[in-house]
């Protein structure tokens, strides 16, 4: 595969990235409202328009911080706004919402492993992006399936729990984002995270295993 410069790099990582968070936070507003929740849609936040989802801080400010610091990417979009009291059932009915976004990143990712074969046959650029998609997927969906609020895996948690232990995690939440961010830095999730992005990323119909895979993308 050809080197591409830092600017080429950039312009092709834009594509997928923006694609993963998008898709990702539609889908919980797709699922809500699949449910009886129309606040996303009354919001206009069941679009693919990126500018609807982006967080200065979550999208631009902290995915630069810890790439130039721990070389581990994290961001997140603007939350898609659901009320579990419109839901038919709330505590069943977040589940499902809750595991939306992850399972998008999870078909994304088989779509991009997809757009690296084609691109092997005739775009390095492409396949390059294919190989991005991958990455930035699976990233996003093994670690919003951590059991921390308020990522989407502490939220099925909350919901499948017994009221007693929910209560007590639900606890948690307001410093979720905070532990998180403290757990990337000193690289506990990366221990946790690598090999479990190495298994899924052997699965996908792509012709070298996911040690080359980071390789190529980095």
């Amino acid at each position: 595969m050809d080197e591409f410069s830092l600017i080429q790099k950039i312009i092709i990582w834009v594509i997928p990235v923006v694609f993963a968070v998008t898709i990702h936070e539609t889908a919980h507003g797709w699922v809500a409202l699949q449910f009886g929740d129309r606040t996303a849609q009354m919001l206009g936040r069941l679009t693919l328009n990126p500018i609807k989802h982006i967080d200065p801080i979550g999208t631009i400010v902290v995915p630069a911080l810890l790439a130039m610091t721990t070389g581990f990417i994290f961001g997140w979009a603007k939350p898609v706004p659901v009320n579990d009291r419109n839901l038919r059932n709330p505590r069943k009915d977040m589940a499902w919402v809750a595991l939306a976004g992850p399972f998008s990143n999870l078909i994304m990712a088989v779509f991009w492993s997809i757009i690296v074969l084609i691109g092997l046959s005739y775009s390095d650029a492409l396949a390059y992006m294919g190989l991005v998609g991958i990455f930035i997927n699976t990233i996003l969906m093994l670690l919003n399936l951590l059991p921390l609020p308020p990522l989407d895996g502490g939220r099925i948690l909350l919901s499948v729990l017994p009221g007693p232990l929910s209560w007590k995690l639900s606890r948690v939440e307001p410093y979720g984002f905070i532990i998180l961010v403290a757990l990337l830095y000193f690289g506990i999730i990366g221990m946790i995270l690598w090999p479990l992005m190495s298994l899924f990323i052997g699965l996908l119909p792509i012709p070298f295993g996911a040690p080359e895979l980071l390789q190529l993308i980095f």
